[in-house]
């Protein structure tokens, strides 16, 4: 019985509730994405992994008795995720650092993820505390992982941007970057966890990690890194934000930003390619610079219904 009219009556069925914000705009917001990774000249292997997926939660109705258009036939709702890890140290190592914390990131979601695509306040925070947990495990995984004779331990940056709906979130260790290009405005969301940043904050001085011996400046002497050790471990930068119609998001490895200027990055997202041809471009850019580190962009423009 479906608000008091009988089904078999002729009339339409109605139902008990009505819901004014629905469908969700899990359901409703789509996204383009676009990745590309390059070997630096200067390196043996690429030591860049990224990862890009997308999560859904849906139903299907397989029987029913009720009349049409009463239920969904199916009904699908999706979250979004970018990951870029870059390996530090010699290339195996570094490629070992960045393949094993994607790798254990990936097992975490699997098992342990609870796949809210439709975001409030409250599960806002709980998402955010549970990714604070999985970076935790993450670096726990790769400090513990046996060097097999490398000089140094194994260890990476890692930088994610996910989310559903409106909502996105960045999570970040290292100095790879994400960014927001947004009406022709780039906006870098995360910040260098290195010795250059460092300097500049009105912040005490984290113990550094001399995680690369060739350093060139104070903008390569990373502070905080997947696989660092230690009683506390890595600071994890954990934000959250609204999205808005046509907003692109970068997520990239230093390779990239240490070519490329930050006005060229801009006139990229801003241009009419799709984001695949724009995360191409950026690498090739890099590269046409000297290209002597890895460079990896992955690329999301969103889609918003008004």
């Amino acid at each position: 019985m479906t608000g008091g009219d009988d089904p078999g009556d002729g009339r339409p069925a109605l139902p008990f509730f009505t819901f004014t914000d629905f469908p969700p705009p899990s359901t409703t917001v789509q996204v383009e994405f676009g990745a590309c990774s390059k070997r630096g000249r200067k390196q043996q292997v690429n030591s860049d992994h990224f990862l890009i997926i997308r999560m859904g939660r849906s139903q299907e109705t397989v029987m029913t008795s009720l009349p049409p258009n009463v239920v969904p036939n199916r009904f699908d709702e999706y979250g979004y995720a970018m990951i870029v890890a870059d390996g530090l140290g010699d290339a195996a190592s570094g490629e070992d650092a960045s393949r094993l914390a994607l790798t254990t990131l990936m097992q975490l979601v699997l098992y342990f993820g609870k796949w809210n695509v439709r975001v409030d306040d409250e599960i806002a925070q709980d998402i955010m505390a549970r990714v604070e947990r999985f970076y935790r495990h993450v670096d726990v995984a790769v400090s513990h992982r046996p060097t097999e004779g490398h000089e140094l331990s194994l260890q990476t940056t890692m930088t994610a941007a996910f989310g559903s709906g409106h909502d996105l979130f960045f999570a970040h260790v290292g100095h790879s970057r994400a960014y927001l290009f947004r009406e022709g405005q780039l906006m870098q969301l995360t910040h260098d966890h290195t010795l250059d940043w460092r300097r500049k904050a009105p912040l005490p001085v984290a113990p550094l990690v001399d995680v690369n011996a060739a350093a060139r400046d104070l903008k390569h002497v990373l502070t905080d890194t997947i696989g660092m050790g230690g009683a506390v471990g890595p600071a994890i930068d954990i934000e959250r934000f609204q999205l808005d119609d046509e907003d692109v998001v970068l997520v990239c490895t230093n390779g990239l930003t240490d070519a490329v200027e930050a006005d060229v990055l801009a006139e990229v997202l801003g241009s009419n390619e799709s984001p695949h041809s724009q995360s191409r471009i950026l690498v090739d850019l890099a590269m046409a610079q000297g290209g002597e580190d890895d460079a990896t962009a992955l690329v999301a423009r969103y889609h918003i219904p008004k």
